[in-house]
């Protein structure tokens, strides 16, 4: 960590707190919380925007936001009777800059710090002068028709909102999320109409089952983890994630409440330290900043630095082979995947450290990426490459170059956040394409190796790092250690060991020696914890300042019980299958789980324009009465929607599997993509079933879909093949249109999946009846291809024929069958077979036919 920067991460902190919880009195608010009138009253006048004409306060919440803190005071880190740089003591008698009121004061700010906390609260919802303006002297309701008020409007999705191809398509707005805690079933949306309450007291009813579970729920955070400030923040984050996930964050001048209170307090969280760091640094005088703030004349000053991390090579270093990877090949792949994400969670928390940034800074975290915002300081700058040097000997020890983690960063002004600066511009879309460029251009720039002096290079000395152990049997290209096999590969075994044991891992400054990690990964530690009894909740590494994170990975105990269990959460790689024992299931376990072949199924798939759904997807049309402000993509929502289509692929796929997919094994899934092995018809349900919870989930937007590739193989196959094979396949799945399926080498509308795996079941059903031969069902497959290409080969039109012929003599070899009961059944076989099968489906009823004739391998072997 930069000595310069390192003693920034308490204040740092602070202010995080102090942002994180501005709206806290919403929460409050729209619970009901008990508070005199004479209280409210009070803190109306302190922190209320009042308006002469009619002698009113608007936004109400800001002073329930300083009722509330005092509420939950005595479960915070410490705020009174000690340095809490850089506000003052809470109790101190000048504290008119204190924590509480920088929170509180952000509709009426007279301080530098409530200042920053207002700026940034304006900046991460986008909002334009005149905007903001409005919206400071507006009421508490939703847009036309709904016309909800803030207690009874419940958050709509974003998913509804993105058109791509057509943008003039009316917004419905049908669906919202239940006001429930974090769990799977308060991720799929219902209908408004039949869940949205119609009056006051049931919808306050609803908020204070919310406020009471978070209130009971913020005791669970360990007491000893409060005076590592950073580390309870880390939690604390978590835990208002479960209990904010679905409150609206704004529902004031006709904004609609599509964002969530989480995700404006984590944006405007991490807005705001970055822009106190900026100040602060440079030693400004916070006056002449508190002019230049109020009156927007240093909006376009590049105060913000975008950090965008990526994790490069991923493929490369979860498949890499050698000649014994086939041995504990599901422990291994499982290690190797868990260990992607501890890597990119390591590097996060490196670049925090580095720039003593707390855990709020980061914006988002998935599938290999994240981004931080940080204060453009050239003491920033520098620690940002110090941060990447780190990271980078790190992979070119252990990797070799094969992977690694790359950094761009992008100055930004608070103008870039905005959503419009009119019909042509987009500064925030802009912003986030430019950072997305940058992120290319660093990937082509990896490990800096043109500048790097030979000393340093990939292949250094390479050869003399071999013993007489020789190279590791693991991954085919790094030195044995002591134990037989690389230290890399060794941390990936057990990684896969433990993850069946331990449902928490700690990050530390120190070797805590038992379930630890053998290699440091960018100077931190990693142990898998025992139960939080055995050892104290970590009070004592917590407390030496040597626990800098602790995380819970658990599954979810059932599909409504919230996602905490006292500690800052992960959601990493799922669900994977277990045996008697509790070890993870090996391959050639799982190949015979299901009838028929004995064999596995890959399932390879991502989100479909992915990239332009963030740059133009929300880009959507004005409120239906054309009386709100401007709406677009910011920085919020942003991150909401990041985080949202994440937490399809990590936490309801898990659970989904976990209930009805139980052999099922997680390679990876996360961000926007998906990687799952298993036995083979279990797998080809769980593509359909996926797709089915897919659509649901987005509001059956039919702009929003995945495409996916299948491929079967044999248990004992090498896994680079399956990796290669399942890439291969989703490549087939993905040329233009999109949304749809590979499967058995045939590419399909995932509509036209769902038909053919009907039809498979049919036409098992009817081999079974008609006692089919398995010899005549193989013989349906050249009739299918033949179909698919008549137009090349007009001799193939006779394949109708050759079914008549094929199918009356099978008949006519069954004893028994008059001519009217060999019609009947010819007529039936036509029927199923040629008119609802070839003739429709072409040669994509190959699939149908495989699913049907692998289901009855090992138990039909019967000839013509």
């Amino acid at each position: 960590m930069s000595e310069q920067l390192s003693n920034f991460i308490d204040p740092s902190a602070r202010v995080a707190l102090a942002a994180f919880l501005h709206d806290l009195g919403k929460f409050a608010q729209r619970a009901k919380i008990d508070v005199s009138d004479e209280l409210l009253e009070n803190n109306k006048h302190l922190y209320c925007p009042f308006h002469q004409e009619g002698g009113w306060f608007s936004h109400v919440h800001a002073a329930y936001t300083a009722i509330a803190m005092d509420e939950i005071e005595q479960f915070l880190p410490p705020l009174k009777g000690r340095d809490l740089e850089p506000f003052p003591d809470w109790g101190a008698k000048d504290s008119d800059d204190s924590l509480i009121n920088a929170a509180a004061q952000h509709h009426k700010p007279n301080t530098f710090l409530q200042w920053i906390v207002a700026t940034a609260d304006r900046v991460a919802s986008g909002f334009e002068r005149n905007e903001f303006e409005q919206y400071n002297k507006a009421e508490d309701e939703t847009p036309a028709p709904a016309r909800k008020n803030h207690y009874q409007a419940r958050q709509l999705t974003l998913f509804e909102q993105i058109r791509l191809a057509d943008k003039t398509r009316e917004q419905d707005y049908k669906y919202r999320y239940k006001l429930r805690p974090l769990c799977p079933s308060a991720l799929m949306p219902v209908l408004a109409e039949d869940y949205e309450p119609k009056d006051n007291a049931e919808a306050q009813k609803e908020y204070r089952q919310l406020w009471d579970g978070f209130i009971e729920d913020i005791e669970k955070i360990p007491s000893s983890h409060k005076d590592n400030l950073s580390l309870w923040l880390d939690h604390f984050e978590s835990l208002w994630a479960v209990y904010t996930h679905a409150i609206p964050s704004a529902t004031a001048f006709n904004i609609r409440p599509d964002v969530s209170l989480y995700d404006h307090s984590r944006a405007t969280a991490a807005l705001a330290v970055a822009l106190w760091r900026y100040h602060h640094e440079r030693k400004d005088n916070p006056k002449e900043v508190v002019q230049q703030i109020k009156n927007r004349d240093d909006w376009d000053e590049k105060k913000l630095l975008l950090v965008q991390g990526d994790f490069f090579g991923i493929q490369d270093f979860i498949f890499a082979t050698g000649g014994e990877t086939q041995k504990r090949a599901a422990k291994l792949l499982r290690g190797r995947s868990f260990y992607v994400s501890l890597l990119t969670e390591c590097a996060a928390l490196k670049v925090l450290d580095c720039l003593g940034l707390p855990t709020t800074s980061q914006i988002t975290n998935a599938a290999g990426k994240f981004l931080i915002v940080a204060p453009n300081t050239e003491a920033v700058r520098n620690a940002l490459k110090q941060a990447q040097t780190e990271m980078d000997k790190w992979f070119r020890i252990h990797t070799y170059g094969t992977a690694g983690i790359g950094l761009a960063t992008l100055p930004a002004c608070c103008n870039d956040f905005q959503k419009r600066g009119n019909a042509q511009e987009k500064p925030f879309q802009n912003l986030m394409k430019e950072l997305f460029g940058q992120l290319e251009e660093t990937k082509l720039q990896r490990f800096d190796l043109c500048n790097q002096s030979p000393d340093n290079a990939v292949f250094s000395k390479f050869l003399d790092e071999f013993n007489e152990l020789g190279v590791c049997p693991i991954d085919g290209r790094s030195p044995a250690q002591e134990n037989g096999m690389s230290n890399l590969a060794y941390d990936q075994i057990k990684t896969g060991e433990y993850l069946t044991k331990y449902e928490r891992f700690l990050i530390t400054k120190s070797n805590l020696g038992h379930n630890t990690l053998k290699l440091p990964i960018f100077g931190y530690y990693v142990s898998f914890s025992e139960n939080e009894n055995i050892t104290g909740k970590f009070g004592r590494l917590a407390a030496e300042g040597k626990l800098l994170r602790a995380f819970d990975f658990s599954m979810p105990l059932s599909d409504d019980a919230p996602l905490w269990n006292g500690y800052a959460r992960r959601h990493i790689n799922g669900y994977v299958p277990k045996n008697e024992t509790g070890e993870i299931k090996e391959f050639d376990a799982l190949a015979g789980e299901d009838e028929g072949e004995q064999a596995l199924m890959v399932i390879k798939g991502d989100i479909d324009n992915l990239g332009l759904i963030f740059q133009e997807g929300l880009d959507g049309a004005r409120q239906s009465d054309d009386s709100g402000p401007k709406e677009g993509l910011t920085f919020a929502k942003m991150a909401g929607l990041s985080r949202q289509i994440d937490a399809f692929f990590t936490m309801f796929l898990p659970y989904w599997c976990d209930k009805h997919y139980r052999n099922t094994y997680t390679v990876f899934a996360g961000g926007d993509d998906f990687f799952l092995i298993g036995p083979w018809h279990s797998q080809l349900r769980l593509a359909e079933d996926m797709q089915k919870q897919f659509e649901k989930y987005v509001t059956y937007n039919p702009e929003l879909h995945f495409s996916a590739g299948l491929h079967m193989v044999k248990s004992g196959g090498p896994i680079l093949y399956l990796a290669k094979q399942s890439e291969k396949a989703l490549e087939e799945a993905k040329r233009p249109p999109k949304n749809a399926v590979s499967c058995y080498g045939e590419r399909v509308k995932w509509c036209d999946f769902k038909k053919l795996m009907a039809k498979a079941k049919e036409l098992g059903e009817l081999a079974e009846e008609m006692k089919l031969s398995t010899g005549y069902l193989y013989s349906l497959l050249q009739f299918a291809d033949m179909e698919a290409k008549i137009s090349d080969k007009p001799k193939n039109a006779l394949w109708r024929s050759w079914f008549a012929y094929r199918t009356k003599r099978m008949l006519d070899g069954r004893r028994g069958l008059n001519g009217d009961a060999k019609q009947r059944l010819h007529n039936e076989l036509a029927k199923q077979i040629v008119d609802e099968g070839i003739d429709k489906h072409k040669q994509a009823y190959k699939i149908a036919l495989f699913i049907c004739l692998y289901k009855r391998r090992n138990k039909h072997r019967e000839e013509d």
